[in-house]
């Protein structure tokens, strides 16, 4: 699937940063950025994210970290549960899209979720009571049972127009997090390019009347 993200769009990074700290960071930290960056980056100021992102109790220069116990997380997970500040750079925005859309029932598991892209994680889905729960299809290759597709058994508190939306700012701000300066650095690279080609042309100019007279 393909996650339409915009990194230029503020206000959906908003809406991601709220939904990771209401969903992901009881598990998962995201230790390389801090809620001051995030404040000057959304062009927000300090006490809208103290109060809308941060958890209570959380200071503006404090890093992303969760508050889950490594010991407890092996004992509930079987592991513990890694840091996404990477995620999206290492997956990429559309894997985490694809990701976050494709739990589905399996009652064989503890959590009572599997997930069609990532096969017996150990992840539950925390997203369930927005989007409701899903169940797989199967067709048969061979002798193996394959997923053929997922469909929404029970509804949840969104509609799926809605659900996408949550999902894409989610992964917006992850894939924010990965790299925070990169729509700097992409901007950046188009002035870099401008004035290599400038200069690139000035030697031109220069070599030609340079070597004019001695050819």
């Amino acid at each position: 699937m393909h996650a339409n993200i915009d990194l230029s769009d503020n206000t959906s990074l908003k809406r991601g940063a709220e939904h990771y700290v209401t969903y992901c960071l009881g598990c998962h930290s995201a230790k390389h950025i801090r809620y001051l960056r995030i404040a000057e980056d959304f062009e927000l100021n300090q006490d809208v994210v103290l109060k809308d992102i941060a958890p209570v109790g959380a200071s503006i220069y404090d890093s992303m970290l969760s508050a889950m116990d490594k010991h407890d997380s092996n004992i509930w997970f079987g592991t513990v549960p890694p840091d996404l500040s990477l995620i999206a750079r290492s997956r990429g925005s559309d894997w985490l899209y694809t990701y976050l859309k494709s739990f589905y029932r399996d009652d064989t598991k503890t959590h009572g979720t599997n997930n069609a892209l990532f096969k017996d994680v150990g992840m539950p889905n925390v997203l369930w009571k927005l989007q409701g729960q899903q169940i797989a299809h199967y067709t048969l290759e061979g002798e193996n049972k394959v997923i053929n597709s997922l469909s929404l058994e029970r509804p949840g508190e969104l509609s799926p127009s809605e659900f996408d939306v949550v999902v894409t700012d989610l992964v917006n701000f992850l894939e924010y997090v990965g790299e925070p300066a990169k729509l700097k650095r992409q901007q950046m690279g188009k002035y870099v390019l401008f004035f290599i080609l400038i200069i690139g042309f000035i030697g031109y100019l220069l070599k030609k009347e340079y070597w004019k007279d001695i050819h």
